[in-house]
């Protein structure tokens, strides 16, 4: 099932989120329009706003407040992402050249900041405080998975259940906000917030540890970004840690050098040996298991939900986390 048919039960209120996610954008500032401008040019999936509508409308929601929450959730994302590419030094994201590259760091990271204040400034308008509570923990969850990737780069100690506290904060928060708040505005029980809130959590870590695979099974073209940049920036991921534990004396240190002193990229002699090994050792199996698992942790907590065309969708978005090549 492509994307565009996961969305088809929500395609109208996309279309709704676009138009609030321009006139919300709108700035005295050029710069602020123009790098805005270019951000929403650059399309990206819109999956973490796309689950919020999808469940607004499998609780079967009436009221006015979901496109300005799926905005919010959406400035979010872009400002980490704008924050992430001047992090890591990034020049590609979906094809198209970074905001960072076109427009410099400065400048990337001030319209993050704004994205973020401006995320804000229409939680406010919802007017529960429950809504504006989570989203305000959740930003600053996430802040703190940027904080503790930042630490992991180069450190070759790293273990497994650190990667995934990572995960945690840093992608599976936004997604576990996006589906919980669909619960709250929709006034559904707390044993249905917290199932939604699981569905949301449970997938968001799903999508990013399929990530963690492309990065390694991938190819650029498709990617829309550049192939081993995690083993190039030194971040040890899932596939890297396994080999670090699983493989043979020689692949063990080769992950660990690559770890340590990052530049590891295509170009390098020992790119290949590298990427060979994480194939070898069962690397890239055991990082699939783990995000199906995930994945089928995310449909079982829509049990709850009568069936429809959204919940059919939110089940299938999980399937697709795991089973896409982009």
């Amino acid at each position: 099932m492509t994307q565009h048919q996961l969305l088809a039960p929500v395609a109208h209120d996309m279309n709704a989120l676009n138009d609030t996610i321009r006139q919300s954008l709108r700035s005295d500032v050029p710069l602020v329009n123009q790098i805005s401008e270019y951000l929403i040019d650059a399309g990206g999936k819109r999956l973490r706003p796309a689950i919020h509508l999808l469940l607004t409308r499998a609780l079967g929601y009436g009221g006015a407040h979901q496109y300005t929450l799926a905005a919010v959730i959406e400035f979010i994302h872009s400002a980490t992402l704008l924050h992430d590419d001047v992090v890591d030094e990034s020049d590609l994201r979906r094809g198209r050249k970074t905001a960072n590259a076109m427009f410099g760091n400065a400048a990337s990271v001030l319209v993050g900041d704004f994205l973020y204040s401006r995320a804000f400034q229409l939680m406010v308008g919802v007017g529960q405080m429950r809504v504006m509570d989570i989203l305000a923990d959740t930003t600053n969850v996430i802040a703190e998975g940027e904080v503790l990737q930042l630490l992991n780069i180069n450190d070759a100690s790293v273990t497994e259940a650190r990667y995934l506290q990572v995960i945690h904060y840093k992608t599976a928060r936004l997604f576990e906000a996006a589906a919980q708040l669909a619960a709250i505005i929709c006034e559904a029980s707390a044993e249905h917030e917290a199932a939604c809130a699981a569905y949301g959590r449970h997938l968001g870590a799903a999508f990013q540890l399929a990530d963690d695979i492309l990065d390694y099974a991938g190819d650029t073209q498709t990617l829309g970004k550049n192939v081993g940049d995690d083993l190039r920036e030194g971040k040890p991921t899932l596939p890297l840690i396994y080999l670090l534990t699983h493989g043979n004396a020689q692949t063990q240190s080769l992950a660990r050098n690559a770890i340590e002193n990052g530049g590891v990229d295509e170009a390098h002699a020992d790119f290949a040996l590298i990427l060979q090994a994480i194939q070898e050792s069962g690397a890239l199996e055991y990082t699939q298991k783990m995000a199906e698992n995930e994945a089928l942790l995310a449909k079982n907590a829509l049990a709850f939900l009568p069936d429809s065309p959204s919940k059919t969708s939110l089940l299938a978005l999980a399937d697709y986390a795991v089973a896409r090549n982009i």
